[in-house]
């Protein structure tokens, strides 16, 4: 491992590489072909956020990842933003403690935003272009399980399934699924059809 990360320039960046081997709790003995996924990918992300930067674009980033180092990570990225001035755009469906992780949030529909510019977080004013109305109120309920950040995601999630279904209807869009939100007979898959010639009944 300490080989590797010298290899990519950690030489370069001591200082953020042994702060990032620390909130990332990596071992410099590991060898990249006898750990796991999720330690593996804590070594792509201290090789990925080593040298200093402005933009950081990230997909899914955590995934791997165990609920400490993936609350450390983004620690250390929100200070990143506040102390060096640097923007995160973070993509992810997985909402469990990001509640106090973001400043705005987007939300992309069908490969276009749904409001003209990414939304103030913690959305308190539903009369914003692209906040589903009633929301606040679900964010809110005492009773609700789960983040508020889910809260949203979810009637977003909702609202985009709804314009797909819409545009399948219309035949813009191909269907997905069994066949309940389309006209006409449902067309296999090709595991139905792979699979129905041993259907004995």
């Amino acid at each position: 491992m300490s080989h590797f990360l010298d290899s990519v320039g950690g030489y370069r960046h001591k200082e953020r590489r042994d702060r990032l081997l620390d909130i990332l709790d990596v071992d410099l003995q590991w060898r990249m072909h006898e750990v796991s996924d999720g330690e593996r990918r804590r070594v792509q992300i201290v090789q990925g956020l080593m040298a200093p930067w402005d933009v950081l674009l990230l997909d899914e980033v955590t995934v791997d990842l165990d609920v400490l180092v993936r609350s450390n990570l983004l620690d250390f990225l929100k200070q990143e933003c506040a102390e060096r001035g640097s923007t995160v755009l973070y993509a992810t469906h997985i909402f469990d403690g990001l509640d106090g992780f973001p400043s705005h949030v987007a939300h992309i529909q069908l490969g276009r935003t749904t409001q003209p510019e990414p939304i103030p977080w913690p959305i308190t004013n539903e009369d914003i272009a692209g906040v589903p109305k009633g929301v606040i109120a679900e964010m809110n309920k005492p009773d609700r399980a789960g983040s508020k950040m889910l809260a949203l995601a979810l009637r977003w999630l909702k609202e985009d399934k709804e314009a797909r279904h819409e545009l399948e209807r219309k035949g813009e869009l191909r269907a997905r699924g069994g066949g309940l939100n389309t006209k006409g007979p449902a067309i296999p898959t090709d595991s139905e059809s792979f699979y129905r010639k041993y259907d004995y009944n």
